[in-house]
């Protein structure tokens, strides 16, 4: 059974807790509880904070989204270790001295990546299928 909370004085309304529109209860509320909406979205927003960082609750992407752009961060700093995604210290050494070379030869380089790449990829697919 729900527990009942009584909103008497916001517009004589009893409506039972888990129910409802909140957004319209918060609403109605006199001026003088609305001065606490932003305490109460602080402490919100804190607690679901812990529960993604216990573990205990996962984000949606338009939460990992809109957190990054709050922290100004990348999403692949949110979502990823750091070494997680980049290359290993060798690749990056070689690509670091790739950048320094002329334009031509950067787009030759590029393709043979490529190449290869996509060659690995359909050897992969052909050997699971």
């Amino acid at each position: 059974m729900l527990r009942q909370f009584s909103t008497a004085g916001v517009q004589g309304r009893d409506i039972p807790f888990g129910t409802g529109d909140i957004a319209h209860l918060i609403a109605d509320l006199p001026d003088q509880l609305r001065l606490l909406q932003p305490l109460l979205l602080f402490f919100l927003i804190v607690n679901q904070i812990r529960r993604y960082e216990a573990g205990s609750a996962q984000p949606t992407l338009d939460a990992v989204i809109r957190l990054a752009k709050v922290l100004r961060v990348s999403l692949d700093s949110l979502m990823f270790d750091d070494h997680e995604r980049g290359p290993s210290d060798d690749l990056a050494l070689q690509f670091e001295a790739v950048s320094g070379m002329p334009e031509g030869e950067c787009r030759i380089i590029k393709a043979l990546l490529n190449g290869m790449i996509l060659k690995y990829q359909a050897k992969q697919i052909t050997e699971r299928g």
